[in-house]
């Protein structure tokens, strides 16, 4: 039978509050504030935990948020968490005063957890039969183009194909794998996540970006793929006047695709891989200055030269240059950023998505679900054969309540996933057909642009 969520969270709860109560009387245990959180430890519920010698089940990968509070990582990632695991952790001190936007343990996320985990059996979250074979071929026609790109002479035919390739690799292999939700093996899980460095990005950079996204999705300054395309896209609505606008945001919805198209440029050609501080995330707060980053850095800069070397230096070096071989590149790289970049655009930017969730607590009210707010900002479309073509993502809402469950999965939990949202009054955002999906969000991104949706009151009223 699947665990009792509210249970397990009342006890993990009562010993962050038992640990507190403690920490007084303890030499041990330091009374801190978030902001003097060591490279090495990380915050669960006000409690201090010191991750530097942690095995983590998981892998290593713990290590890449250290010297921040994950409360809301920590219980998005661990949906079957009990007080077993955060026991083995050193508990080092408390944040006495440590509150929260966010809460958990509502009717709606216990209901939801309790019915999902019907069908999903603690154990099978990860990829399936069905989702390895589905990795293989993508796998392996990217390399065979690959293969072919570097060894024969290029087209542009061979160009858009390949571009296409790379992003298949980014939705079916590494988006599952820098999930954790490949396999229960954290080394699988390293080993496909590498898909990110052979398609020209980082998986260290885009683990910083997008966990911290899927922590605060659509959030009004704590989200940073809702900052990602400023200056030239706006996909936060803000109110008119707002130093951010100009007169270029209101024909945004006319050329947004032009400034997707260079994705590919951006990321190749990105400095954030000498460092690996993801600017977006640096940007809304994350820590990123710990061993974990430090030491990845060589490696990350070794892939993005081998990446370079292979699909820019490579066919100028085998052709010679000519502007027709540069050409070939480029097509490459567009074919790969509009595959990627438009899928990702349609998951939180639509018409009466929420784009602000934490609204009502910043004007006095109390904390909001973290399980209505995924829901409320991200959008479904289509069904299995759009989820075998993106990797699961056409799932977005699934994806955002169960992150680290296989994109395998979401086709057989989302008719459940809307019923429960449905008897919660929870708005689910579903379109039968991908181009549903994106008219719609070019109407939200022409109304963003033009401000036009603060004619009719705030649309940052955290209400769809």
């Amino acid at each position: 039978m699947a665990p009792d969520a509210d249970k397990l969270r009342q006890r993990n709860s009562a010993k962050a509050v038992d640990a507190a109560t403690q920490a007084t009387n303890n030499e041990s245990v330091r009374i801190a504030t978030l902001k003097s959180i060591k490279p090495t430890e990380v915050v669960i519920d006000g409690a201090i935990y010191d991750i530097s010698d942690f095995d983590h089940p998981g892998g290593e990968s713990i290590q890449l948020f250290g010297g921040n509070d994950v409360t809301v990582q920590y219980k998005m990632i661990h949906p079957y968490h009990t007080d077993k695991h955060l026991e083995k952790m050193k508990f080092v001190g408390t944040i006495p005063d440590y509150s929260s936007e966010y809460k958990f343990d509502t009717p709606f996320e216990q209901e939801i957890k309790r019915e999902v985990f019907k069908i999903v059996r603690r154990g099978r979250e990860f990829g399936t039969l069905g989702w390895y074979s589905r990795a293989i071929f993508y796998i392996g026609l990217f390399f065979t183009l690959q293969y072919f790109w570097v060894t024969r002479p290029t087209t542009y035919l061979m160009a858009a194909i390949y571009g296409v390739s790379q992003a298949f690799i980014g939705l079916n292999v590494q988006h599952d794998a820098n999930h954790g939700a490949a396999s229960r093996k954290a080394w699988i899980n390293n080993l496909l996540g590498l898909g990110a460095d052979f398609i020209g990005g980082s998986k260290w950079l885009w683990m910083e970006q997008h966990w911290t996204h899927h922590t605060y999705t659509n959030h009004h300054v704590k989200d940073p793929d809702s900052y990602g395309a400023e200056p030239m896209i706006l996909f936060n609505d803000y109110p008119p006047g707002h130093p951010k606008r100009t007169f270029i945001h209101s024909f945004q919805a006319f050329y947004y695709m032009i400034v997707l198209a260079g994705y590919w440029l951006s990321s190749v050609f990105n400095p954030q891989v000498l460092d690996l501080q993801q600017r977006g995330a640096l940007e809304v707060g994350i820590n990123m200055d710990n061993p974990y980053i430090y030491k990845s850095r060589k490696y990350a800069i070794a892939l993005r030269l081998l990446y370079i070397y292979t699909n820019i230096v490579a066919p100028i070096q085998s052709q010679g240059f000519s502007w027709n071989v540069v050409g070939h590149i480029l097509v490459m790289g567009v074919c790969s950023s509009l595959t990627l970049a438009i899928l990702f655009a349609l998951s939180h930017n639509f018409e009466h998505v929420d784009r602000d969730p934490t609204y009502q607590v910043r004007h006095g009210g109390e904390p909001v679900c973290w399980f209505k707010a995924q829901v409320e900002t991200s959008s479904t479309y289509g069904g299995f054969i759009s989820g075998c073509l993106t990797g699961g993502l056409n799932f977005q809402v699934e994806h955002h309540l169960f992150p680290r469950m296989s994109s395998a999965w979401y086709p057989y939990i989302a008719p459940t996933v809307r019923e429960i949202c449905k008897k919660h009054g929870v708005k689910y955002a579903y379109y039968p057909y991908v181009y549903q999906n994106l008219i719609s969000t070019i109407k939200y991104l022409h109304q963003a642009g033009t401000a036009s949706n603060w004619k009719d009151g705030n649309p940052y009223s955290g209400k769809l």
